[in-house]
């Protein structure tokens, strides 16, 4: 299934509402920072902007054995999905640097500055990944925000429901361009102010504190 096949399916059944898609730049690179409510959450992202965007998967999609894993292996790649063993270190840090990679070669990548998805509905403190890509590559930030996404698919069911969200895209976010290597406090800053921006476009309540994995991912 291809994006645009994904991008009809979304705005018949489910008609969202989406703005902002000017200020997405339509080359160089580009960093689409988002807000986390739904397993869908990036499938809906890659479909709805208006360039490709690059975001993490598990790599259990992309290896899980028969015709469903292939099918899922072949949907993930279909909208540019990167693996990524997660919770592993030295993994984690190799997966960032693949981004990097894209960005340098005026790609775009998305990412969720909390970490993992929120199951409360609220807004958590930002993980530093963001920050450190984007003063390393001095690529734009476009925050972005999603609304009613955790309705497509609630808590405990595999089904999907039809229900209408909202996407809003906000104004780029520049920060300077420090290369890989910068002191701690400027990425917390640049950090900070990026889900400051997202949290504008959502209303949602924040949280001063991390978001964590349950011991299971639904």
């Amino acid at each position: 299934m291809t994006r645009s096949s994904i991008r009809g399916l979304l705005k018949g059944m489910c008609r969202p509402t989406v703005t902002g898609l000017e200020n997405v730049p339509r080359t160089g690179p580009v960093i689409i920072a988002s807000n986390h409510l739904s397993f869908l959450d990036s499938i809906i992202i890659q479909a709805l902007t208006p360039r490709d965007v690059a975001f993490f998967a598990k790599a259990e999609y992309f290896t899980t054995p028969g015709l469903k894993g292939k099918a899922m292996k072949t949907f993930f790649e279909s909208v540019g999905s990167i693996p990524v063993q997660r919770g592993e270190q030295a993994a984690s840090v190799a997966a960032l640097e693949s981004l990097v990679d894209i960005l340098e070669a005026k790609g775009g990548i998305g990412i969720y500055p909390e970490g993992t998805r929120s199951r409360d509905g609220k807004l958590y403190r930002g993980r530093t990944g963001v920050g450190w890509l984007a003063l390393s590559t001095g690529a734009p930030v476009v925050p972005v925000g999603l609304v009613g996404t955790e309705n497509l698919q609630p808590a405990g069911r595999n089904a999907i429901k039809p229900h209408h969200f909202t996407l809003a895209f906000g104004k780029p976010l520049q920060f300077e361009h420090l290369g890989r290597k910068h002191p701690l406090p400027q990425r917390r800053a640049a950090t900070d102010t990026i889900v400051d921006a997202i949290a504008e476009l959502t209303g949602q309540e924040r949280v001063n504190a991390y978001n964590q994995s349950p011991a299971i991912e639904e």
